[in-house]
């Protein structure tokens, strides 16, 4: 049996993924919209390299083809690339079934990494890294405290497509509230398009433990927006994409409006479901409240 600290999150498409915990927690931990690792049980901590390879070695007991691993916990690209090296080593010794690994990751944790160490990794199976942008706006980015700038997200995304590991970025529809709306929309959407990520997504920002942490950073200037000032500026930050072949995604459990398709193919049927949406109520299945949910 694995050994896991609870809770484990994982990204909706790991659904059949054999997860894999190499650290406990996020090595940031301090943006104000995320409440994943608010618990006292996820400080961050990196996982004992015997307590891993045992679990390895656990899985591979299991008899069970596992085609894809999942790194968990936050950022497992903190690790030293050694580390990385060595546990990816040990995955195609233990569970030689296994084609793709995939993790998520903070931009920081990129920066001292090479070009040349990430394609090492992607030699030896890592294929995909999901990184939570949430915004490609510099105020907005400082207000969430998300630790990240434009262009130190730029110089990430950028240095894990020339090793040849894919991205899965992930944007915060309503993330800047109604006042910052608009150019959270307009330079997220320029990021992505200097970034030419391999997924996108968009999830729509929400509090159930409340968002008192989120609002001091805007210095109690924000609000949730409505469901209407959601489909503006997702369509605005839509219009503004510029990207070549990108599979896009919003349907998350949080978004109203399920939008899948490949930009720029599928961008100007997107953006006429979007104007269903805003401008022909009923015309579009949309989420319901209660349907509703992380």
């Amino acid at each position: 049996m694995l050994s896991y600290i609870e809770p484990v999150f994982r990204p909706p498409s790991e659904a059949r993924s054999l997860i894999l915990q190499v650290t406990n927690g996020c090595s940031w931990n301090n943006c104000t919209f995320c409440e994943m690792y608010t618990q006292e049980q996820k400080k961050f901590k990196v996982k004992k390299e015997d307590d891993v390879l045992q679990d390895i070695k656990d899985a591979s007991k299991h008899g069970l083809p596992y085609r894809k691993v999942f790194l968990a916990d936050g950022d497992a690209m903190v690790l030293p690339t050694r580390r990385l090296i060595k546990v990816l080593e040990q995955i195609k010794e233990y569970l030689p079934s296994v084609q793709k690994v995939t993790s998520y990751c903070l931009p920081r944790n990129i920066k001292k990494k090479t070009v040349e160490e990430l394609a090492q990794l992607k030699e030896l199976g890592l294929d995909m890294l999901y990184v939570g942008c949430e915004s490609g706006d510099d105020q907005v980015l400082s207000a969430v405290n998300k630790g990240e700038t434009y262009e130190s997200q730029r110089e990430a995304l950028v240095k894990i497509k020339a090793s040849g590991i894919k991205t899965s970025v992930m944007i915060l529809n309503g993330l800047g509230g109604p006042k910052y709306s608009e150019q959270h929309a307009l330079n997220s959407a320029k990021l992505m398009n200097e970034c030419q990520p391999e997924f996108l997504s968009t999830l729509v920002v929400s509090f159930p433990l409340g968002d008192e942490r989120l609002k001091s950073g805007f210095d109690g200037d924000w609000a949730l927006m409505d469901q209407t000032g959601l489909f503006l500026e997702l369509k605005h930050f839509i219009s503004n994409l510029e990207l070549s072949d990108t599979v896009f995604r919003s349907d998350h459990a949080s978004n109203y409006l399920p939008l899948k398709g490949t930009l720029g193919a599928d961008k100007h049927t997107m953006l006429q479901q979007i104007d269903q949406a805003l401008y022909q109520p009923g015309s579009i299945p949309l989420r319901q409240e209660w349907q509703r949910g992380l």
